[in-house]
């Protein structure tokens, strides 16, 4: 007998959710964002260097979904994917956007893939009329076998808004 397992639920929820957003995005206001990440990481009590892309695309004004792929450099170098829900807060000021976001990730590290929970937020600052600088933070449970460590992450970057 073949069990389904949580794996695949996740990957199925993730298809019928990409899809429910491509079917309702054609009247809507769409923008794709590419950057990069640069900060400090805290996992496992140990502190390094995060770097990585990123990636997001808002289906409109306020709601979007991103991916981040970082390199930590904490013992056994682990690397996290990551897949989130992004909300931008509206502000009059359009020189800067609060945001609040949400996901699941994946830790690659020495005994196997691990299973997280992110949660944070952070304020884009406008630096030019598609460049922005973020100030992000990010935290949340990682799950090991046997066990499970908190993350934290002070990051900032470059994102630049596709035309």
């Amino acid at each position: 007998m073949r069990f389904i397992t949580f794996g695949k639920i996740l990957l199925l929820g993730t298809l019928i959710f990409c899809s429910s957003i491509n079917a309702n995005a054609q009247s809507l206001s769409q923008k794709y964002i590419i950057g990069g990440r640069f900060g400090l990481s805290i996992g496992d009590g140990d502190a390094g260097l995060q770097i990585g892309p990123t990636g997001e695309y808002f289906f409109n004004n306020n709601m979007g979904i991103s991916s981040d792929l970082n390199i930590n450099t904490q013992t056994g170098t682990p690397v996290e994917w990551n897949v989130s829900y992004n909300y931008m807060l509206d502000v009059t000021d359009q020189r800067y956007r609060p945001y609040f976001d949400g996901g699941m990730s994946l830790w690659f590290s020495t005994g196997g893939p691990y299973f997280g929970l992110r949660f944070g937020g952070g304020v884009d600052f406008k630096i030019a009329p598609n460049m922005y600088v973020p100030a992000d933070a990010q935290f949340g449970p990682v799950f090991g076998s046997g066990s499970s460590t908190f993350y934290f992450a002070l990051t900032s970057g470059i994102r630049y808004v596709l035309p």
